[in-house]
């Protein structure tokens, strides 16, 4: 059974970091690309970035873009998300997706995490 777990979401001020990470489980980790999606509140799910297999690709989504990286470590079946300089408007849920193939479109990923909150106040 394949699984993925995202933790590290909370609450943090504006200007704040975050850090998220997603264990994987049930699946050979070092064979798919990982991305990360949100949700913000009354919003389509939206690609945020995402890595290749073996970490030498990434894309970044517009949301993402100059205060996101992405990372993996394929001995631990994680990937991890570093938020920085947090704004209010990227409170969402956070989900992580494996795919065979590094794709901005979530229909490319098979498997979904259930999502961790992450709430930026003003």
């Amino acid at each position: 059974q394949v699984q993925l777990v995202e933790s590290g979401g909370g609450m943090v001020q504006a200007g704040g970091s975050l850090r998220l990470s997603c264990g994987v489980s049930g699946l050979t980790f070092s064979n798919y690309a990982m991305g990360w999606f949100r949700r913000a509140p009354g919003k389509e799910r939206e690609f945020v970035i995402g890595i290749s297999w073996n970490g030498a690709a990434t894309y970044v989504g517009d949301s993402g873009e100059g205060r996101f990286t992405i990372s993996r470590d394929n001995t631990k079946n994680t990937v991890y998300l570093q938020m920085d300089n947090l704004k209010p408007e990227d409170t969402a849920v956070y989900y992580c997706a494996a795919s065979q193939s590094l794709d901005y479109s979530e229909a490319q990923y098979e498997y979904w995490g259930q999502g961790t909150q992450v709430t930026v106040s003003s």
